[in-house]
């Protein structure tokens, strides 16, 4: 939820949010990202601290820390600290959770972290991505009394599909909120990332993790994410403006204004007025079938705030009303095991399926 400071946002002219990468070295190679780059020093923290003051001056209320790996940076825990210390009202971060640990999570809660997000496209590892359940899901009972929000997010597309629902299956049997949105494409190496024969396992599977949500499970999405991500995988059109580089921006690790982590520029942050933010507000010819869902999400938000409102407001009493009627909970694994008529994006062995529980038990894989 909004406070009113941010709901104001979607009406005046000022900027809303904006990502820094604090490093874009990473520890993973996976095969659709673009925004790891290992040759590339970590910033000083000098330097990130005059970028956030920047920023901050620019009258930005919420700050994204990313990567490459957020973690990887040795001063990351500063980084935070000093994010709150300049009046950034949330500050969150996305990491694929390797290299997290007990302390280090105590030190990012005690420096003022509002929100990380466990970046998780598996159960087990594969070439593509090894971001897989089993390497962190023992790291996920340090949240229980953490002041710090925890969601999982995964990145959806035909390599993931079969593991994909368990991931969710896992997470919402502990607790923890999640939610899988569909690859996008590479626009800085000219990359078709979206295999045109999934498109309807992923349509089924974001139907059913809309049918989740309206049961009253931890999905972690927006009603209207949902629809945006509908339409897109079946090629409809969408009435938006793209409010990247005006309300929504990046920063790389070597200081450089990017419109989005797809659209980048050569200039620097510092150099970046208010009024250079404002000639972004206008339509952009990538914008069609876009994929960087924080952006695409606030420039619906921002391109037609009552329609977007009342989505939402309608899947909240939609889930209410479901709330009331349910019997047990549902699984991804019993809307699959529902439709025998159609071919599952993925077999849940038994042991899988029950992966959730017996974590819960404290019996889980390593």
């Amino acid at each position: 939820m909004l406070d009113l400071r941010q709901i104001r946002r979607v009406f005046d002219t000022k900027p809303w949010a904006a990502h820094l990468y604090v490093t874009e070295q990473c520890n993973l190679d996976c095969h659709y990202c673009n925004e790891f780059n290992n040759s590339i020093p970590h910033p000083a923290l000098a330097d990130l601290k005059k970028w956030m003051d920047h920023i901050r001056k620019l009258d930005v209320m919420r700050l994204g820390l990313q990567g490459g790996e957020p973690l990887k940076h040795p001063d990351i825990v500063e980084v935070v600290r000093y994010a709150k210390c300049v009046g950034f009202c949330k500050v969150s971060m996305s990491t694929n959770g390797f290299l997290l640990n007990r302390q280090l999570l105590a030190d990012l809660e005690g420096a003022g972290l509002d929100e990380l997000q466990i970046s998780v496209d598996r159960m087990t590892p594969i070439a593509s991505t090894r971001k897989a359940m089993k390497s962190i899901v023992h790291k996920l009972d340090w949240f229980k009394d953490s002041k710090v929000k925890l969601n999982v997010s995964g990145v959806l597309f035909k390599e993931t599909l079969d593991e994909m629902g368990q991931v969710i299956d896992t997470c919402l049997d502990l607790g923890i909120p999640v939610g899988a949105r569909v690859v996008h494409d590479d626009l800085v190496h000219d990359r078709a990332l979206r295999d045109a024969s999934a498109s309807e396992p992923l349509l089924r599977f974001l139907e059913h993790q809309e049918k989740l949500k309206r049961s009253g499970q931890k999905i972690h999405s927006t009603w209207n994410l949902f629809a945006y991500q509908k339409k897109m995988l079946r090629q409809e059109p969408v009435e938006w403006t793209c409010i990247a580089g005006y309300k929504y921006f990046f920063v790389s690790s070597t200081g450089k204004f990017w419109l989005c982590s797809q659209v980048r520029t050569e200039r620097h942050i510092l150099e970046i007025t208010r009024e250079d933010l404002l000639s972004y507000n206008r339509k952009k010819d990538c914008q069609a079938g876009c994929g960087v869902y924080c952006t695409a999400q606030a420039s619906l938000a921002v391109s037609h705030p009552l329609q977007y409102a009342g989505r939402e407001v309608a899947g909240m009493l939609a889930s209410q009303v479901s709330r009331m009627r349910r019997g047990k909970p549902e699984r991804i694994r019993d809307l699959t095991a529902a439709q025998q008529d159609e071919a599952p994006f993925y077999e849940a062995p038994a042991a899988a399926a029950s992966f959730g529980s017996r974590c819960q038990q404290g019996n889980c894989l390593r």
